[in-house]
């Protein structure tokens, strides 16, 4: 009887947690309520993601025209201060939006038509090209038959069907006619009535402090969406007129189109270069016959998009409107991932307004260090 107990107590001290000084939870309701809470969150963003996701095709085109709205909300007030009636302002606004959602419609239509009448030919030129990839490819593929044996795995070298790209990625950027007529709807309404919706959503709060709080965030926010998207704007007309410059000396065709492409891509931040870089490549091996010249354009608009990330857009932008990278790469994740390629255009604008928002309403009350 006395070695069993020895026994046990030997198998306590070798299967025991090492724990110091444990100290029971002083108020365990507090730790259920803040459980609580944190899920009652997590639950409400998830519906909201879904929300979101499900009733795309209105909120995407309302969002876009409420971005614009702001984008083009000093200008609204400048002609309020000199008089002009606010149906002028927004029928002279409106139509110029529409006449620049035109022109890019005009320049990249017939390109992408030409260009996608001819994909079948394309593509086996594209495949013919790539043959030096079929070696490394072919022992990938022995690999993958070695790893996840299947009958569908032994097709060897390098296939490239041109049209299962374009296909998708033209009914995914093409938006509806319905999405279309939303957008140019809720804009016009939006820029007629801009002043009448600030005053509702100041009124909408009873007290004083949250009226101003509210007129300051709407503010800021067309004065941080205006500079912000004025300068890039710039910037991209530059970089557009590059990638044109670039297309034309190389000898690709349509460099006003690359012009215009280069012009709009750059709004995405990080990827738009990767597709215009990629775009480049491809329509490179169709028009020349090696691989170095195809490499030519892409490389080139490579080193100066680099010149212009790093160097030419921080030194004019400026340090107060200079967003964080990892921030910027996350929201351009999440909207194009919810929203798709729209999405991707809209991810740093609606950034801005969400941390203008939080800016506001949670403020950083620190004291700054002493140098």
């Amino acid at each position: 009887m006395q070695n069993l107990d020895v026994i046990r107590a030997s198998r306590r001290r070798r299967f025991s947690l090492a724990i110091n000084d444990p100290h029971p939870v002083a108020e365990v309701s507090g730790v259920w309520r803040t459980s609580a809470q944190v899920a009652t969150i997590g639950i409400f963003i998830i519906l909201l993601i879904v929300a979101l996701d499900q009733a795309r095709p209105i909120l995407l085109p309302a969002a876009s025209a409420f971005v614009v709205t702001m984008m083009l909300g000093p200008l609204s007030a400048r002609a309020e201060r000199y008089r002009v009636p606010t149906l002028v302002t927004a029928i002279v606004l409106w139509l110029l939006v529409i006449a620049v959602f035109y022109g890019v419609i005009v320049l990249l239509a017939a390109p992408v038509v030409e260009w996608v009448g001819k994909a079948p030919d394309i593509g086996r030129v594209i495949e013919v090209k790539l043959r030096l990839l079929d070696r490394p490819l072919a022992a990938l593929q022995e690999m993958r038959n070695a790893l996840l044996p299947s009958d569908a795995a032994n097709k060897g070298g390098l296939g490239f069907d041109i049209m299962s790209i374009v296909k998708p990625a033209v009914s995914v950027v093409t938006p509806a006619i319905g999405e279309v007529f939303i957008f140019f709807g809720t804009l016009f309404f939006m820029l007629l009535g801009r002043t009448r919706l600030r005053r509702v959503l100041v009124a909408f709060f009873d007290d004083r402090e949250a009226r101003l709080r509210t007129f300051r965030i709407m503010n800021d926010i067309e004065h941080n969406l205006t500079g912000y998207l004025s300068m890039v704007t710039i910037i991209n007309f530059l970089v557009g007129v590059v990638a044109g410059v670039i297309a034309y000396a190389v000898g690709l065709p349509d460099p006003v189109a690359w012009a215009v492409l280069g012009f709009i891509l750059n709004f995405i931040p990080y990827l738009g270069a990767l597709i215009m870089e990629a775009g480049l490549f491809l329509v490179g091996l169709v028009t020349f016959p090696t691989l170095t010249y195809a490499l030519a354009a892409p490389l080139a608009y490579a080193a100066f998009a680099t010149l212009e990330g790093h160097f030419i857009t921080p030194s004019i932008v400026g340090r107060k409107l200079t967003l964080n990278p990892l921030t910027v790469f996350l929201s351009l994740v999440f909207w194009t991932w919810l929203w798709g390629p729209v999405g991707a255009f809209l991810a740093v604008p609606l950034l801005i307004m969400g941390l203008v928002a939080v800016s506001h309403l949670f403020p950083n009350d620190e004291p700054a260090l002493p140098n």
